[in-house]
């Protein structure tokens, strides 16, 4: 998409100085103004990186009542004034009928926001209880009949482009537990078609980190629903690989994102996948690479080993 939806003078800076309790105020404004700027770049910038909205689509946002959906929603809100291109936007929540549910707060946040809304209701809670056994994780099931419910209702709506609220580092969790529980190096796209070939998923917060969405949920005092109608499950495998990315990232601050760079820095020739890479093929052709002698490459860099724990570091 060659069109400008990455803006830099869009959102005035606040005005500066004043007495020391003006001043910290003009300082959370400064910093909030910083936020909303990055993710209003970071969410145009995957927008175009990846086409993911164009001239005329219905954009179906996906809203669960968690930070991530919300932000999302409020974010393409933003981007819908400004963008280069006219589209409309419906959210969408699905009722799942779990015990406890706050029914009343999504519709009356949407209908105080004034955009066309539809709330789905499927008790599909009644359906996972059934068929999972007590204490066993419920949400592949879940996440399953969650899907084919909402393709179903981007139908019904005509909707063009079915918007989920992941961000980077769901993605990077998912690439990790595919690769410790899957055997597969695969993450989630920023933009796929849907199992079914009838529809494009997006998913417009790719570049933003979790840690922003949760300051911008706080300053925007959305209201949160809790995920844990269904019965707390704190033993998920990617709670405990958010929980390792995070200590990473605390430790070395800027590992996440080097991670997800490599997610679009793919070099195949030096993973193992014939699949994706003529190995059989290979032949000697006595011309020189113009990217150097990469047989023997280990790469240089500048963290030391000793700043890696329990990574060795094998060469040939």
């Amino acid at each position: 998409m060659n069109v400008p939806w990455v803006e830099s003078d869009v959102i005035q800076s606040p005005v500066r100085g004043g007495t020391d309790a003006a001043t910290r105020v003009a300082k959370i404004e400064r910093e909030t103004h910083k936020l909303e700027k990055r993710l209003c770049r970071q969410v145009g910038q995957a927008i175009t990186d990846y086409d993911m909205i164009g001239e005329g689509d219905k954009v179906m946002v996906c809203l669960s009542g968690g930070k991530d959906s919300y932000t999302l929603l409020d974010i393409l809100l933003k981007m819908q004034q400004r963008a280069p291109v006219r589209f409309e936007i419906v959210a969408v929540n699905l009722d799942q009928k779990q015990p406890g549910f706050p029914a009343e707060v999504l519709p009356a946040y949407l209908s105080k926001l004034g955009i066309p809304f539809h709330i789905e209701n499927q008790d599909t809670y009644s359906i996972v209880k059934d068929k999972i056994p007590e204490g066993k994780t419920m949400c592949s099931l879940c996440s399953r009949l969650r899907r084919g419910i909402l393709y179903r209702v981007a139908d019904e709506l005509g909707a063009t482009r079915i918007a989920l609220g992941h961000h980077r580092d769901d993605i990077l969790q998912t690439l990790f537990l595919n690769m410790f529980f899957g055997g597969k190096l695969k993450a989630m796209p920023p933009k796929l078609v849907s199992d079914d070939g009838r529809h494009i998923v997006i998913r417009p917060l790719a570049y933003v980190a979790e840690k922003d969405i949760v300051r911008w949920a706080t300053h925007r005092a959305f209201p949160i629903i809790p995920c844990t109608l269904c019965g707390s499950q704190e033993n998920l495998q990617r709670k405990q690989v958010s929980a390792m990315l995070q200590e990473w990232e605390k430790k070395h601050p800027g590992r996440l994102e080097n991670m997800f760079s490599a997610l679009q820095n793919v070099v195949p020739s030096h993973l193992a996948d014939g699949a994706h890479y003529d190995f059989k093929g290979l032949r000697v052709t006595g011309v020189p690479s113009e990217d150097g002698d990469k047989a023997f490459d280990t790469e240089s860099f500048d963290t030391p080993a000793a700043a890696l724990p329990g990574l060795q570091i094998v060469r040939f």
